[in-house]
């Protein structure tokens, strides 16, 4: 039904007074008197009916009917009502009546047509999830402000010029998302929501974010995608656990100055900064991410180099001419994008050949000049003529034997790292066939191991002995099982597993809990278990692009932690190519809409 035909009815209210009260099956009311969950969703309706708001006070229709103490159904003993779903509906108006489910855990309100909401609503003291997303608010009630035990608030999709300033008693809120509203502003209280981990301000009009926001160092995400802000408080350097911070479709003209210590995904893409200071690039010292895309960037600085931790670096739509070559050298780079630069210098050939290719050419361009810091020593040649790189060693704790097309590592190699805390390994591209068991040796120190381009059948058990791994490349191998021990690396943020010989999920990952990415695009996977996905609470990225997943379990919506998920070059039909192509958060949803209710 139309909202317009909705609207039109008012003017007949009066006739239809008694027609038009709308009624619940009593079977549903007399269930939910026993589990105390009502699920009334995308059921019409206009109005909450009464007989809802009075479930648990009014005598149940039973208890005239059989008052045998051998009833099957023991009225007596309902359970307050605790979990109120009435979410895609068309109901214009919650009565203060809802004061009669003071028991209400969970109240989802959400795709209605709601423009106010009652005081009583203050009442609720043990609501804990309050969802309003998808109506037409542009206030919320002050009383709002007392629900001591409130973890979730999801107001997106509103017309809310600003929130109470009341807001920061709301001590124990996990999860805040005002998005998609007419925020001009934060109240100066939001500080005091010291609980956050969660916060989601885009598209709105914020034009400044507050200092107090430093105060909440328990967020982990916040977005502040598509407003109008052109500088960022340095003091959000203070939010400790901040790891992934987006700032898309702003007016900010300098990358942020932001030395927050575990920040690892940074978006400013399309805004409006044209330089980048070695100030603002050396506060990045644990960045994974960063996002730079349609910008108007004309020099890459030497001073890349020394964001060791990035992997992947996305500069697309720029206006760069040429890349300093030392960006060859950052250890765990393994995407960098440059599609729409005016680049010289680079054959369009070599950047069409992607990341690997790209980087081997700037490789070459370091001149090789020995290092003097060590004396004089930095390479010493052994009997085995394995290269032993002193400097490496000692000062990038690196252990490097990369591209030697070698069906071994030189023994020599790691007599030279003993008693070294090594923390990055590089076997890539030889032809190593298992893992080298020497690796344990550096089992105190060792973070980051690379062994793709390789051909390894199985992944030793040894590996799982790692137990400070936090990043392993096994890319290009010929696996097609992962050792159940790998549970065991409780500190594992990131594992590649694209291009090998994997026909399922493997098992061992669904208990790895601590993964946040997981790329195993280009397998023969063909079938992916989303309530078991569903414990990886931290897993934001999941390649599965090109393998043979024949359908998508709808349930994968579900899997809220994903901010980035790839599903392109599988055979299923549905979700179409189209939805697939519009990114994640379309995809996520949709998904999440087939989900049988």
């Amino acid at each position: 039904m139309s909202r317009f035909k909705g609207g039109c009815k008012d003017s007949l209210a009066g006739f239809k007074v008694q027609t038009a009260e709308p009624t619940v099956p009593y079977g549903l009311l007399k269930a939910a008197r026993k589990s105390g969950q009502l699920n009334l969703s995308g059921r019409g309706l206009k109005e909450v009916p009464q007989n809802v708001y009075r479930l648990n006070i009014d005598t149940p229709e039973e208890a005239q009917q059989n008052v045998s103490f051998g009833a099957a159904d023991r009225w007596w003993e309902q359970t307050d009502l605790t979990k109120l779903l009435l979410s895609s509906n068309q109901i214009t108006l919650l009565s203060d009546d809802i004061s009669l489910l003071p028991g209400l855990t969970t109240l989802d309100l959400h795709d209605n047509q709601l423009s106010s909401l009652p005081s009583a609503l203050g009442e609720l003291q043990n609501l804990q999830q309050l969802r309003l997303s998808h109506n037409q608010l542009d206030s919320l009630p002050v009383e709002m402000c007392t629900l001591k035990n409130l973890r979730s608030l999801t107001l997106q999709q509103n017309l809310l010029e600003n929130l109470p300033e009341d807001l920061g008693q709301l001590a124990n809120l996990t999860e805040l998302d005002a998005s998609s509203n007419q925020l001009k502003s934060l109240p100066s209280s939001f500080g005091c929501l010291v609980s956050l981990q969660k916060v989601n301000l885009c598209h709105n009009q914020l034009s400044g974010l507050p200092d107090s926001l430093a105060r909440l160092t328990n967020v982990k995400l916040l977005d502040c995608s598509d407003n109008q802000l052109t500088e960022i408080p340095e003091s959000l350097s203070e939010m400790l656990a901040l790891e992934q911070l987006y700032l898309r479709h702003n007016k900010l003209r300098f990358l942020p100055k932001l030395p927050a210590p575990a920040l690892k995904e940074l978006y400013v893409g399309n805004n409006q900064i044209e330089q980048l200071q070695t100030e603002q690039l050396s506060c990045l010292t644990a960045i994974s991410l960063l996002e730079l895309r349609n910008n108007k960037i004309k020099i890459v600085p030497e001073e890349i180099t020394l964001l060791s931790t990035l992997t992947r670096l996305d500069l697309t739509n720029n206006d760069i001419t040429s890349l300093p070559a030392s960006l060859s050298l950052l250890p765990n780079l393994n995407v960098l994008l440059l599609e729409g630069n005016p680049l010289r210098g680079i054959r369009r050939d070599i950047l069409s050949k992607g990341t690997s290719e790209l980087l081997k050419y700037l490789r070459g361009r370091v001149k090789e000049e020995p290092d003097k810091t060590d004396g004089g020593d930095t390479a010493m040649m052994l009997p085995s003529q394995a290269r032993v790189n002193v400097h490496d060693i000692k000062t990038l704790k690196l252990l490097a034997y990369s591209d030697k097309q070698a069906g071994s590592i030189p023994e020599e190699l790691f007599d030279g790292a003993a008693g070294q805390s090594i923390a990055t390994v590089n076997f890539s591209k030889n032809q190593l066939t298992s893992v080298p068991p020497r690796l344990v040796e550096f089992q105190s120190s060792l973070s980051e191991v690379n062994l793709g381009f390789n051909r390894l059948i199985s992944c030793s058990p040894d590996i799982c002995k790692l137990l400070q791994l936090t990043h392993i490349d096994l890319r290009n191998n010929q696996l097609s099982d992962l050792p159940s021990e790998m549970q065991n690396l409780t500190k594992l943020r990131s594992i590649i597993l694209v291009y090998n010989r994997f026909k399922s999920f493997p098992d061992v990952l669904y208990e790895t809990l601590s993964l946040e990415t997981i790329l195993l695009a280009n397998n023969q996977v063909c079938e992916v278990d989303p309530s078991r996905l569903m414990k990886l609470t931290h897993l934001s990225t999941l390649d599965l692009a090109n393998n043979d997943l024949l359908n998508i379990p709808p349930e994968l919506g579900l899997c809220t932690s994903l901010r980035c998920l790839s599903l392109e070059g599988n055979p299923f039909r549905t979700p179409r190519a189209a939805i697939v192509a519009k990114g994640t958060d379309a995809l996520m949803e949709y998904l999440r809409s087939r989900i049988p209710t």
